[in-house]
């Protein structure tokens, strides 16, 4: 709660504005018509800053950032309800820090997630009562001495995220509504709604914005309407309408495994699991069935159990709630009293990125699963949308409100298409390294989907579908007795070699992996919204590993800002902060950070003219070498007057032996950082300006807007 605090006290500093009389040296005109839209969508002609298509976790913080930014938007969602299928549930670091700048939502994320204990492990088994073949912890204690990021990882699924967004939405005005469409006494859609049941049909762009339209059907009536806005974001799911509508299509490995999903509670199962044997992912192999069981929550009994699936030879109106229940018990290893089936769906993995993020002259995006698929290798999939949305509000907010030209949204797709290719060779990898663990058991999945394509190809056109059935069925039996207690155990030669090459595989980190710092907290982009300092430019990114590699903090541009824990200086309490903490979350705002000498006090009375002239928000950090340096010589408010917008700051010294704020960026206290609304580096230098601070200055904005574009 000390860090929400300390938030809201920032957004004091952020509601302080920079006014100027200046004229723009820019071409740019901020005062473009995308600034003053109406204030909702009445199907006519007034139109809604944004709306956005699908409201599932990326799409609703897309709507609270926009919505603190100051930009109205609305959210059309084609079902009639909020999905309770537990679907991804890790939420890795970087997510974490930012909803932590929303109201507060990581500490209830964190209040309301199991116990640490109960999920750090992944268990490989025969089943969830017999023989244990291994375990994997991925907890290590620095994962949560917050020395790298004020907060820690969670596993929460992701229908109680949903509802925990819900709620913040609520608060700032949100209303959730399914009759918008069935009222025709309703003319107008006013922002802040959450529109359930409302289906986009189809996309039209102009040069002055898009029309959407949307189809609802209640009680067998089938109403049409059009909606107009500046800009239509489709975070509607790896199905994505709006991706279709508009053309895009998809580039990378599809249709890489086809599975069950088997949503079920069971407080026997929970009780049993967390006295035991208590983890996160359980591998079950034994000669009657394979899977993966997901615990979403031992203490409430909810898994999630994953099988193979193998059309047409199985098909999904086979797997019944009495089928479900039986294959559930062949991988427990007896049966369950209170076992019950929720929900049964069956999905495809796919690993594959959009062509574009942007269409129709960047008036159409596309955010999370709409934009890139990954495998649930590493929990990719929802942390990497929620970082699209992290992306795009703030440069959202700069258009709508005539800071940037709209050419600033290229950005976007120039560093969120980077992080998505990214994610998707490393999600690849863990996916193949966690097939590495049934290969040394003697089951290589490359084999089985070699069977299964025969099967179907040389087979499917001949055989009546039940004879094929009985072969497909007949031939993985075979192979899963390879999981016999007979071959399986030290005494058999060839069980000793295969589990002797399973211990290698986990004490080595060969098996699929649940966290990867260095790619978490350390990604960073390399074109965009940003000046590289010539140190440290590299077009070329580092490949991904497949393995747990330690996050290494950087100043470099493009890079997440290092986070150190600080105390103000200028407050008359003491509290201690985040350097994460210093960018706003209310406003579109950029921050310098200085030392407290002379040449950078002047780099910063730089700074605030040319965010004047820009008419653009920035905030100015000083950083104290100790408390009583500042004593002796505050002057941060004769030297920047007449600027208000700063704070003094000195390094809170939290623990022994951690190195200083210059140090932690390799830089020098001549230095100075430029950090942009979303918390990464959009400019550095190293040692000061050589030259007119002011000239060099305008050359950084006028890049990072686009505003030379």
């Amino acid at each position: 709660m000390a860090a929400l605090r300390l938030t809201r006290r920032f957004h004091g500093f952020n509601r302080t504005r920079l006014h100027s009389n200046a004229v723009l040296c820019s071409s740019y005109d901020p005062r473009r018509d995308l600034s003053s839209s109406s204030d909702g969508i009445d199907g006519r002609d007034s139109r809604l800053p944004v709306l956005i298509v699908g409201a599932g976790p990326v799409g609703l913080v897309l709507s609270i950032l926009l919505t603190k930014l100051g930009v109205k938007c609305a959210v059309l969602e084609k079902s009639c309800g909020f999905s309770r299928h537990p679907q991804a549930h890790f939420i890795n670091n970087r997510s974490m820090e930012v909803f932590r700048k929303l109201n507060g939502l990581a500490d209830e994320i964190l209040r309301h997630q199991p116990p640490v204990d109960l999920w750090r492990k992944f268990v490989y088994c025969t089943s969830l009562t017999g023989q244990v073949l291994g375990s994997v912890d991925h907890m290590q204690p620095k994962d949560f001495d917050k020395i790298v990021s004020p907060v820690s990882v969670a596993h929460f699924s992701q229908y109680k995220l949903t509802r925990l967004l819900i709620e913040q939405l609520k608060h700032i005005g949100f209303h959730v509504r399914s009759d918008v469409l069935l009222n025709s006494d309703d003319v107008k859609l006013a922002e802040q709604q959450i529109c359930l049941g409302h289906e986009c049909t189809s996309i039209n762009t102009t040069e002055n914005g898009v029309t959407v339209t949307a189809s609802i059907t209640r009680e067998g009536k089938h109403v049409e309407k059009n909606f107009h806005c500046d800009f239509l974001i489709g975070t509607d799911g790896a199905s994505s309408t709006v991706r279709k509508l508009v053309g895009i299509g998809m580039n990378g490995e599809h249709d890489l495994q086809k599975l069950i999903s088997i949503h079920f509670t069971s407080q026997d199962l929970g009780q049993y699991l967390m006295n035991e044997r208590p983890g996160m992912l359980f591998f079950i192999f034994n000669t009657e069935a394979i899977g993966v069981l997901v615990a979403h929550d031992l203490m409430q009994g909810e898994f999630v159990l994953q099988v193979p699936f193998y059309p047409p030879q199985q098909r999904f109106e086979d797997f019944s709630s009495m089928m479900c229940e039986k294959i559930i018990f062949s991988l427990v290893g007896r049966e369950l009293a209170d076992v019950n089936v929720l929900d049964v769906k069956p999905w495809v993995m796919h690993a594959e990125v959009a062509q574009s993020f942007l269409a129709s002259n960047n008036r159409v995006i596309l955010a999370g699963d709409a934009a890139h698929r990954f495998p649930p290798a590493g929990g990719f999939g929802m942390n990497t949308g929620i970082q699209d949305a992290h992306n795009l509000a703030w440069k959202l907010a700069s258009v709508l409100r005539g800071i940037a030209p709209p050419s600033i949204l290229s950005t976007y797709e120039t560093e969120r298409r980077q992080i998505a290719l990214f994610n998707t060779e490393l999600s690849v990898q863990n996916f193949k390294a966690a097939m590495e663990v049934p290969a040394a058991l003697g089951l290589d999945p490359s084999i089985a989907t070699s069977v299964h394509r025969t099967i179907n190809q040389k087979l499917g056109s001949i055989l009546p579908s039940d004879l094929q059935r009985a072969i497909f069925n007949g031939i993985f039996s075979i192979g899963r007795m390879q999981l016999s207690g007979f071959i399986l155990n030290e005494n058999n030669p060839l069980g000793s070699s295969r589990l002797s090459k399973l211990r290698e595989i986990f004490e080595e980190g060969k098996s699929l992996q649940l966290q990867f710092p260095a790619e978490d907290l350390g990604f960073r982009y390399y074109k965009g919204a940003l000046v590289s300092d010539g140190d440290s430019f590299s077009s070329t990114q580092e490949k991904p590993t497949g393995r747990r590699r330690d996050y290494v903090p950087s100043s470099d541009p493009g890079s997440r800002l290092p986070h150190m824990n600080i105390q103000l200086l200028s407050h008359s309490k003491e509290e201690t902060c985040s350097t994460l903490d210093l960018v706003s979350a209310n406003d579109v705002e950029f921050l310098l950070i200085i030392s407290a000498i002379e040449e950078s006090y002047q780099l910063a009375q730089a700074a605030f003219k040319m965010a004047q002239e820009f008419q653009l928000p920035l905030k100015v950090c000083i950083m104290w070498q100790d408390k009583a340096t500042y004593a002796v010589l505050s002057s941060s408010e004769r030297l920047l007057s007449p600027w208000k917008n700063f704070v003094d700051v000195v390094d809170a010294k939290t623990c022994p032996g951690l190195p200083s704020w210059w140090d932690l960026c390799q830089m020098t206290n001549r230095g100075a950082i430029l950090v942009r609304p979303d918390e990464h580096v959009a400019w550095r230098t190293k040692s000061g300006i050589e030259g007119d601070p002011v000239s060099e200055l305008k050359k950084v904005f006028s890049a990072i807007l686009r505003l030379d574009s």
